[in-house]
């Protein structure tokens, strides 16, 4: 498939913000990574933009740099185990690879959601995981004010969702009424169903999926950050709970003479069984 039949898309749109959705961040699990990396390897292993609480995240500056270190004409390969994020980032990125002149393969470890399924969407060639997911969904975000603040946001996202809605239907043939369909209920589309549905165009080897170490703590807390918001908590509160809660941690720990590993560790297990009985509590 050429690149140039994939339509472009806007990085930008006017003031409307987009958020990683609490379904898709409770489905991530952060630990798997390719057995195997190469020099024109990207790895989208994080969520997509500017992480509030690790400070990092994948950016397109992130994935420019990579680009041009690789060559404007190598091929490149493209990892992705990511439970979405920024999508006005997320669509600059897809920009960005549908644009390369070099074949672009994108490898679906754990799973593309969101503004991840989009950029997967930017391959000449999707691989997938048996075990893996895509997921579309309309663009989630967050609104405040009155009815007619709310009845604004509404339009302004209806056209970014039929943008999204066609680049899926350029890469994968479906009908766009059932695309929207899809979207309108959050669809999630595992590794054999995305290869017989036209959404990948092959499954990977389960020896081609390794496991790596990665920010434990960090996935914990978005994974409570998720379980917050799930409960009806503003995303401003749950990060505003979830920094006080890693500042009390600091302190409780910074007196221990723990190494930063086992702080680290001590800080997931609280989260994590914080989070277990907030779900004991539902």
């Amino acid at each position: 498939m050429s690149l140039k039949q994939l339509p472009e898309l806007k990085a930008s749109f006017g003031g409307l913000r987009s958020f990683i959705a609490p379904s898709a961040l409770a489905k991530w699990s952060p630990v798997q990574a390719d057995a195997s990396e190469s020099d024109n390897t990207i790895s989208i292993l994080d969520v997509i933009g500017q992480d509030w609480w690790s400070g990092e995240g994948v950016t397109s500056k992130r994935i420019a740099g990579a680009l041009r270190a690789i060559g404007s004409d190598k091929d490149v390969v493209v990892n992705i185990n990511s439970p979405g994020g920024d999508m006005f980032e997320g669509i600059a990125i897809y920009n960005q690879l549908r644009e390369h002149k070099g074949k672009v393969t994108v490898n679906v470890l754990g799973i593309a959601a969101s503004a991840a399924s989009i950029i997967t969407m930017a391959a000449d060639e999707i691989r997938i995981g048996r075990p893996s997911f895509l997921m579309i969904h309309n663009c989630w975000s967050v609104c405040a004010g009155n009815r007619y603040d709310m009845a604004a946001a509404s339009e302004q996202m209806a056209p970014f969702d039929a943008a999204m809605a066609d680049v899926y239907h350029a890469r994968t043939g479906v009908d766009p009424k059932e695309i929207a369909s899809m979207m309108d209920k959050e669809t999630w589309i595992g590794g054999s169903a995305a290869v017989e549905k036209g959404w990948a165009d092959a499954l990977m080897d389960d020896s081609e999926i390794g496991e790596s170490d990665t920010k434990t703590k960090a996935a914990a807390v978005r994974r409570m950050e998720a379980a917050l918001r799930a409960s009806g908590m503003s995303r401003t509160d749950a990060q505003t709970l979830l920094s006080d809660f890693k500042s009390g941690l600091s302190d409780s720990v910074g007196n221990g003479g723990l190494s930063d590993s086992a702080a680290n560790q001590v800080a997931a297990t609280s989260l994590q069984n914080l989070i277990s009985a907030m779900k004991g509590k539902q």
